[in-house]
């Protein structure tokens, strides 16, 4: 494995983002709850980001100031609180409605 031996670079955040992201997206398939499908929606958002940051920064395009990636990330942070609020108050009603927060128990929202 040769990039174990060299030093830090844009391609060791990529391949910790791609990580971050795939793991996310297991525990979103895999998880029966809502708490541990939100866990996984932010794991894919913290993997998105730190592929944005990475392949905004200054090594790969010398040509920009290099804030690409991290205003990119800071609108991903924002999106990202606005959805875990939505989503917690929806986990919260469900819970009151149903006292179990799994989601196979969802199916008798449907209209």
């Amino acid at each position: 494995m040769d990039l174990l031996t060299q030093p830090v670079s844009v391609s060791h955040y990529l391949v910790v983002g791609a990580v971050l992201f795939v793991c996310g997206v297991v525990c979103m398939a895999t998880k029966r709850n809502a708490l541990g499908v939100l866990m996984g929606i932010e794991l894919v958002l913290n993997g998105a980001n730190l592929n944005f940051v990475a392949f905004g920064s200054r090594i790969l395009r010398s040509d920009s100031l290099g804030m690409d990636g991290q205003l990119m990330a800071l609108f991903v942070i924002v999106l990202a609180a606005a959805e875990a609020a939505v989503a917690l108050a929806i986990a919260l009603n469900f819970y009151n409605n149903h006292a179990s927060i799994d989601v196979d128990h969802a199916d008798d929202l449907k209209g």
